[in-house]
């Protein structure tokens, strides 16, 4: 089971996400903890983000309040939603989350079914639940959780992430040969990559760039690659080195088998759906291009953007380093293409996030209080912050349109 913690600062981005698949029938809403159910068990977006506002409001200095996680089992498991609910309390109590507000939701839309759970890391106190290691602690988590449910385990490659650590070339350090085939010779045992775009925005990363080399020598047709390092800003900082320097992995040859045997593993590889996840949760819960790399950056994932001399966007790649693949946009989803991050932060035009219509949302909010009393699901040692916004939970008291 691969677990990714998103942390954000849009509660209703990473809401209306979730609820959109329940909506359109690709989702269910499984559990909800320290928040009130609704009389009539259906919800809405504004509903869910009125029950976390009072842990929102009461926030001391916490910049990115939303935590947003997904647990997603191998595609050949089979997983009841009572597994799933008894799963998603296990982890967060472990986690440090059991007290606080949180929403589980079912995701059908794909073929591996997996839950997501939306929560806020600040107590009603205003304080941050502290999440130092959390990432080797979810991990372990994980495996047990595996153990417990007799899931299949995920790959060493995931568990372990890369065994290997890359290292970016320096100039100033000089050897650039030496740097360049530290990087070169073993890339392509530990990353799977399918075009040489893909190939190059990983070794962009490591301040390398190749270079097909395409004529005739006698005749005699000549297809070839050459390397370059390349400093910071992207420019080339030394002089080519032929790909035999560095083995016949990195010439053309070595390179398509690579490609074909590539495309084949990642065909199947559960890595795909759960990096299309986290970057379709990115495009709701962020408003510029720096943020929406920011965030794919905490869950160890690297976006390269492609840039034609106008400024044009032609290409995006996600280098997903925990499960050590390179995927296009298009790759995970056609829908998430280069023309839809160009329209957006070049021209200024979001995908269209608006939620769907629903029973609930068409409704005077009053007429869908909760069967119980929203004070009764804070706990009484914090009672006394009751001014630090737990009104705004009231229709009339509460000034800005969620909705809108």
């Amino acid at each position: 089971m691969i677990a990714k913690i998103g942390k954000g600062s849009n509660m209703y981005g990473a809401i209306l996400y979730n609820q959109q698949k329940v909506e359109k029938e690709n989702g269910a809403v499984l559990l909800l903890n320290k928040i009130p159910d609704t009389v009539d068990g259906r919800y809405s977006v504004a509903y869910f983000n009125k029950c976390f506002e009072p842990y929102l409001s009461a926030n001391i200095k916490t910049e990115k309040t939303v935590r947003h996680i997904s647990l997603n089992p191998d595609p050949k498991d089979e997983v009841s939603d009572e597994q799933f609910t008894e799963m998603a309390q296990e982890y967060m109590e472990r986690m440090g989350y059991g007290n606080q507000p949180y929403i589980v939701f079912k995701h059908t839309d794909i073929d591996r079914t997996h839950i997501h759970i939306v929560s806020t890391c600040v107590g009603i106190d205003g304080k941050k639940i502290p999440d130092d290691y959390d990432h080797p602690r979810s991990m372990a988590v994980c495996r047990d959780l595996e153990t417990k449910y007799n899931l299949h385990k995920a790959t060493e490659q995931e568990q372990k992430q890369t065994d290997k650590i890359f290292k970016k070339v320096e100039q100033q350090k000089g050897d650039i040969k030496s740097q360049m085939a530290s990087v070169v010779r073993h890339l392509p045992k530990y990353y799977q990559y399918t075009s040489i775009g893909t190939y190059n925005a990983l070794l962009s990363f490591l301040n390398i760039t190749a270079e097909e080399i395409k004529g005739e020598r006698n005749g005699e047709p000549i297809h070839g690659l050459v390397y370059f390092a390349l400093n910071d800003k992207g420019e080339k900082v030394s002089n080519p080195f032929k790909a035999s320097l560095f083995g016949k992995h990195a010439g053309v040859n070595g390179l398509q088998r690579h490609f074909g045997q590539s495309k084949e593993k990642m065909k199947t590889n559960p890595a795909r759906s759960v990096l299309k996840n986290a970057v379709e949760l990115a495009i709701h819960t962020t408003d510029s291009e720096k943020e929406f790399k920011k965030q794919l950056a905490e869950q160890n994932i690297q976006t390269v953007v492609r840039r034609n001399n106008s400024g044009r966007i032609y290409g995006i790649t996600f280098i997903d380093n925990g499960s050590c693949t390179v995927w296009n946009g298009s790759q995970l989803d056609r829908n998430l293409s280069a023309n839809l991050f160009n329209d957006w932060w070049n021209n200024g035009n979001k995908p269209e996030l608006k939620a769907q219509d629903s029973p609930v949302s068409n409704t005077d909010p009053i007429d869908n209080q909760p069967t119980k009393d929203l004070f009764e699901f804070i706990t009484q040692e914090h009672s006394h912050s009751s001014d630090l916004g737990l009104f705004s939970l009231l229709p009339q008291a509460q000034g800005e349109d969620y909705e809108e």
